[in-house]
């Protein structure tokens, strides 16, 4: 597993510490891995979700820095959304 995929878990596990209820939620980050997002948390791993939101490793690092509104990298083309695209923005909702 990456270093930037570990930090990202931890990161995400620390905006999120109550889980995420909404669904399951993958982030693929491009060149690293994948996380899984669901009601007990963050962790590594590329199963199955609900929604894959994908992007490169320094527009994840925004969006989780808050540097980057997750809608912003959608609507601008840093960020692809495959699946539950109303998961995806109480997801973005989440970060925030």
């Amino acid at each position: 597993m990456s270093d930037v995929i570990n930090k990202a878990v931890a990161s995400l596990n620390e905006k999120m510490s109550d889980g995420f209820d909404g669904g399951t939620a993958k982030f693929v980050i491009e060149g690293e891995g994948a996380i899984i997002v669901d009601g007990s948390g963050a962790r590594a791993g590329d199963d199955d979700a609900d929604v894959t939101l994908t992007a490169d490793a320094g527009v994840f690092q925004d969006m989780l820095s808050g540097e980057m509104n997750p809608t912003t990298a959608f609507m601008t083309g840093k960020l692809s959304v495959d699946g539950n695209m109303g998961l995806a923005m109480q997801l973005g909702a989440a970060l925030g």
